[in-house]
């Protein structure tokens, strides 16, 4: 999967409107939702976002869905060697009070897969986030246009 192999200076999602949207329940806030478009051979995408526990309770990113993919999970990438590897984080992260996460290209995400169908820029993807104990959360992740990422546009 090379959509991940985002150099840093272009792992940023969309500017403006987009990226000033924000989503709460409870204490747990979600800002800047988005996702790059995918491409037509491709059947997954990534989510990215920004999740702060402003509450007092502590609380977990535990799953998430969404009617746009087949599945959607909660992942990280780690850097192996020289290369980076993707894993599923199957006890979704954790948020402590306080506790600030951002979700990027080449870092903590959520993986799309089973794409319904390609992902389009200026598109909306809507998806549920399941909290331990905040409960679920709906937002939408407004689709960027692809980017550069080495010598390729993803």
């Amino acid at each position: 999967m090379s959509w991940f192999n985002r150099s840093r200076d272009t792992s940023e999602g969309p500017k403006g409107a987009a990226a000033a949207r924000n989503f709460v329940l409870g204490g747990i806030e979600v800002v800047g939702p988005w996702a790059r478009a995918s491409l037509p051979a491709t059947a997954e995408a990534g989510g990215f976002f920004t999740l702060t526990n402003k509450g007092a309770v502590p609380d977990r990113l535990i799953a998430a869905s969404s009617p746009v993919a087949e599945r959607v999970e909660i992942h990280a990438i780690t850097v192996v060697g020289d290369g980076l590897r993707m894993r599923e984080r199957e006890g979704g992260l954790a948020l402590p009070p306080g506790t600030t996460l951002t979700l990027k290209p080449r870092g903590y995400h959520l993986l799309l897969t089973g794409l319904k169908a390609p992902l389009e820029a200026g598109s909306q993807a809507p998806v549920t986030l399941a909290f331990e104990n905040a409960g679920s959360l709906d937002i939408e992740l407004a689709v960027a246009a692809p980017g550069p990422v080495g010598t390729q546009t993803l």
